[in-house]
């Protein structure tokens, strides 16, 4: 689930504020997302107000009386401008039936339990994302993780050459000596509980990606943490950081990657020097790849915690089109950063 609030307040970049760089980069390239809890209070109220910023094209999930009325119950302006698609009836019912059929034959779907999937708005914005009618997806508000996520690694899938969905967070360090400028990007801290070396390796290069179309990192440099450095220790799971590290740079040989490096000599400039004095990313890491969930829970929890600085997450990233999912103890501001989010992940994608 994503929750951002205030990151207007306290998300600093380059004398910029992160966040308006993140609209103000939605509007130049403006993008159309889906939002399938039409009738969610803040979900309508923050689709007005993503409208008259500019920040996206809207689709709203619902039927049309019915949002019109909750918008005139609301005294919003805006709704009038979105595109408003009735789950029940609308002009692509039978083509999206088909194509829910194409997409789950070898797991039995019939005609009749597709129609009856699209008539959940969940199922259909998916599909909307999935034909290219909308350019990514928001939702969470109103329903629980599991059920936004369903329909969409069941519809919308993995990007090609990536298996796994992982969860990045963006990190906001009081000490702006580290990473950059005291932004970081940490994963995966949210998803996959034991991560494969293919599987890491494709965090890694996801997380890299996150970091440039998100967290405004120009130079991303990923550090593939274990508790070894460059030999000084043997055990199976630091093979497995070894051969992440390896798949990575091969994968994305345009990204700097490194590994295997412990967590102070990826980030500490006189501790690289002596634990990993060939490494160009060694003391310099700005992106960091935990070997398992577990690790990275823990460690963007107690960086948060203890060091008393903002994480904002996860934002998923391997997805085939962005679909980013919610708290339902969201904000309204909270829904309008991550549908402006949602539109930089599709900006990305399409470059």
């Amino acid at each position: 689930m994503v929750c951002l609030s205030a990151l207007n307040v306290i998300f600093k970049h380059n004398n910029m504020n992160l966040l308006e760089q993140i609209k103000e980069n939605a509007k130049r390239q403006k993008q159309t997302i889906v939002l399938p809890e039409g009738y969610e209070e803040r979900t309508i109220k923050a689709a007005d107000a993503v409208i008259e910023q500019g920040i996206a094209d809207i689709i709203l999930i619902g039927n049309k009386a019915e949002l019109e009325k909750k918008a005139a119950d609301f005294g919003l302006k805006n709704i009038a401008k979105a595109q408003i698609v009735d789950p029940e009836d609308h002009p692509r019912k039978q083509e999206f039936i088909d194509k829910l059929v194409e997409l789950r034959k070898n797991k039995g779907m019939t005609p009749e339990e597709a129609a009856r999937l699209l008539k959940n708005p969940l199922y259909l914005g998916a599909m909307m994302v999935k034909v290219g009618m909308a350019k990514g997806e928001v939702a969470g508000a109103d329903n629980a993780t599991g059920d936004v996520l369903r329909p969409a690694f069941q519809i919308v899938k993995t990007k090609p050459g990536i298996s796994c969905v992982s969860g990045a967070f963006v990190m906001v360090l009081k000490d702006k000596t580290y990473g950059d400028n005291g932004i970081m990007v940490f994963a995966d801290c949210a998803v996959l509980p034991v991560p494969t070396a293919q599987e890491l390796a494709q965090i890694a290069v996801e997380a890299g990606k996150t970091a440039k179309a998100i967290a405004g990192i120009k130079e991303p440099k990923v550090a593939i943490l274990s508790f070894s450095t460059k030999g000084s220790a043997k055990h199976e799971v630091v093979d497995k950081v070894i051969e992440a590290t390896k798949i990575a740079k091969e994968m994305a040989p345009e990204l700097d990657i490194d590994g295997e490096l412990q967590a102070d000599a990826a980030i500490v400039p006189g501790v690289a020097a002596k634990k990993a004095p060939g490494s160009d990313i060694a003391g310099k890491a700005n992106v960091l790849v935990f070997p398992s969930l577990e690790t990275g829970n823990i460690c963007y929890k107690l960086v948060q915690r203890l060091g008393n600085a903002e994480a904002y997450g996860p934002i998923l990233q391997g997805m085939a089109a962005p679909i980013n999912d919610l708290s339902r103890g969201c904000s309204v501001e909270d829904v309008v950063n991550v549908i402006a989010i949602t539109c930089n992940q599709a900006i990305a994608l399409n470059q």
